[in-house]
């Protein structure tokens, strides 16, 4: 099935639900408008339909290949990123000094959907270059900006990040590549690097690795940590490309699914690098990257989750089965059997909640970087801080359960490879893993963010739902009351479950890990509720003014009412969840568990 861009949910989710427009409040986006945010994503939607989408399959069956020391990219891709490319893709948020659009990052985030959603592998290029560019902006000398961002920013070079040794995955403070000190102030890297996305390829000219490494005599652990630049080719002050670095793929993984993205061994033997920032910071400046890949990963999820929907509901209204509960037609379409239609609604509404949730996130980083307002910035960081982690594993998640969801409602044609269901499961599972597992976005919710301010952040956060609710719950149409109820539990659910983890965080730590995965599941189903009780407001309002599509602003009531009943009904069960304690857990043996 052909991938078309929903631009008529990403205009509604920007405009009616996150309001892109406070974003103008800021001062930093005078020229944007709803007319230039509309011309972008349609021609964004004709670059994934056009160019991306039909090389999905291609590069699924092909793959990239790994031979005589070098990567070569799935067919087409090359042209595709040079597409991508002259269309000045990568520069949309960007800071216009390198030579950036400086649009707005929810807007990014709403063009980036469309294109993971075409291609997810093609996606994961630009989108890790996205956070070497923010890291050098963020940590690089004058020099390197100077240098690199330009360069970057055009597409021209591509960018990547290279953390994970074989002994060293989550946990790195036990990395082992060295920085040698090459006494003309640069340095040499020895070491081997794995997981690198993108490491290596034929589609652009350099490729610009961002490199966590230890300098002589630095403390064990993340304290002895720096972050290092080097590019593929070695690199002249006026951007002419030279010999090659010394640093080179040593082979490609072979995956479950995304086979066209490049997963690289990489193998720095000497290569040439420079210190970005400042020595024994390098965990802290990759977080800067590792934050904004976050982030572009839940936005990943929503892709491959609407790609998958397209192709289930394209599949349910074409395939005949059965008899319809309602006509009683026979055969009748598989769209017409209510389990069908449950199955899609809810695949419907956990994207339009997940696609929100990034949109929002991305907004408030915008707010924390540019509004005018010191409290209005503090109070958007606390919002970016805190929403990362839940736009990321919250969304993740989603795009595997809608992923899965496609499958079943294909049947049996979901699971074999030519509806392109299986792909899509496939790739989808990769995200909930990659740029720190869910897991640990869960831990790092539960606990460094969960620590600014004692909660404070949640606290703003309910303070912001609560009106929602209420709305719903008054409103004149019948229909949003059970929303606006069901939401209200939610924010309940929310507090005693914050309250108790806050609580237990300072002497049992162990019981605050054990809920933490359940919280960050609560918190996200709740603020997935938020942003539909939003929509569904928005919809009435517009099918009170008689403005519009009438059957699509009752679809989008519809949403929230289905996710109300099915998902946020469960807010109080996973308070328990959070709840529960660590002796279980602490109770059994591996012994005991069959090992």
């Amino acid at each position: 099935m052909t991938y078309r861009a929903p631009l008529r949910d990403l205009n509604f989710a920007l405009t009616d639900v996150v309001n892109i427009g406070q974003v103008n409040q800021a001062g930093a986006f005078a020229d944007f408008d709803a007319d230039l945010m509309t011309a972008v994503l349609e021609a964004a939607g004709d670059l994934a339909t056009g160019v991306l989408a039909p090389l999905n399959r291609i590069g699924d069956k092909h793959g990239a290949v790994y031979a005589n020391g070098k990567v070569t990219a799935a067919p087409g891709f090359a042209d595709a990123y040079k597409a991508f490319a002259d269309g000045g893709w990568n520069s949309l948020a960007a800071d216009p000094a390198y030579g950036g659009q400086g649009l707005p990052k929810a807007l990014e985030l709403a063009v980036f959907e469309t294109i993971h959603a075409a291609n997810m592998a093609f996606g994961l290029c630009p989108m890790l270059t996205q956070g070497a560019i923010e890291a050098l902006h963020a940590h690089g000398s004058d020099r390197q900006k100077a240098l690199y961002l330009p360069r970057m920013i055009s597409g021209e070079w591509t960018g990547t990040m290279n953390l994970t040794e074989p002994q060293s995955g989550s946990d790195l403070g036990t990395l082992t590549t060295r920085a040698e000190p090459g006494g003309d102030g640069t340095y040499r890297l020895y070491g081997q690097k794995i997981y690198i996305t993108w490491g290596d390829h034929d589609v652009a000219d350099n490729i610009v690795h961002l490199v966590l490494a230890r300098l002589p005599g630095a403390p064990e652990g993340v304290k002895g940590i720096s972050l290092f630049l080097a590019p593929k080719y070695l690199t002249a002050e006026d951007g002419t490309l030279g010999a090659a670095n010394d640093v080179r793929p040593g082979g490609i993984e072979h995956k479950l699914g995304i086979h066209a993205s490049p997963t690289c061994i990489m193998l720095f033997e000497g290569a040439r690098a420079e210190l970005v920032g400042q020595e024994g910071q390098g965990l802290a400046h990759m977080f800067t990257m590792m934050n904004a890949a976050r982030l572009n990963v839940g936005m990943q999820g929503v892709g491959i989750a609407e790609r998958a929907y397209q192709g289930a509901l394209a599949y349910a209204v074409e395939r005949k089965q059965g008899r319809s509960a309602w006509t009683g037609e026979h055969p009748a379409r598989i769209f017409d059997h209510p389990d069908v239609r449950r199955m899609l609604m809810l695949m419907k509404a956990r994207i339009e909640a997940a696609r929100a949730i990034c949109l929002a996130t991305g907004i408030a980083a915008d707010v924390a970087q540019l509004d005018i307002d010191p409290a209005l910035r503090e109070a958007a960081r606390l919002r970016e801080e805190l929403f990362v982690p839940v736009a990321k594993a919250w969304s993740t998640d989603v795009g595997v359960e809608v992923a899965s969801m496609g499958v079943q409602i294909h049947g049996g044609m979901g699971f074999v490879e030519e509806t392109g269901a299986a792909q899509h499961y496939r790739d989808a599972r990769i995200a909930p893993i990659y740029e720190g597992t869910n897991g640990i976005q869960a831990i790092d919710l539960m606990g460094r963010k969960l620590a600014m301010g004692n909660g404070e952040a949640v606290r703003q956060l309910i303070n912001d739902i609560w009106p929602t609710a209420s709305a719903l719950k008054s409103h004149d149409n019948a229909w949003l009351h059970t929303v606006g109820t069901r939401l209200e539990n939610g924010i309940a659910a929310v507090q005693a479950a914050t309250g108790w983890l806050i609580e237990r965080r300072g002497h049992a730590q162990p019981d605050a890990l054990a809920g933490a995965a359940a919280y960050l599941k609560l918190l996200g189903d709740v603020m997935g509720g938020w942003m539909l009780g939003k929509g569904a407001l928005a919809a009435a309002r517009h099918l009170a003014a008689g403005e519009g599509d009438a059957a699509y602003w009752r679809t989008k009531i519809g949403l929230a009412r289905i996710y109300s009943e099915h998902i946020l009904a469960q807010a109080p069960g996973l308070t328990a969840a959070v709840t529960q304690g660590s002796a279980d857990l602490f109770n059994i043996t591996a012994e005991s568990m069959g090992a």
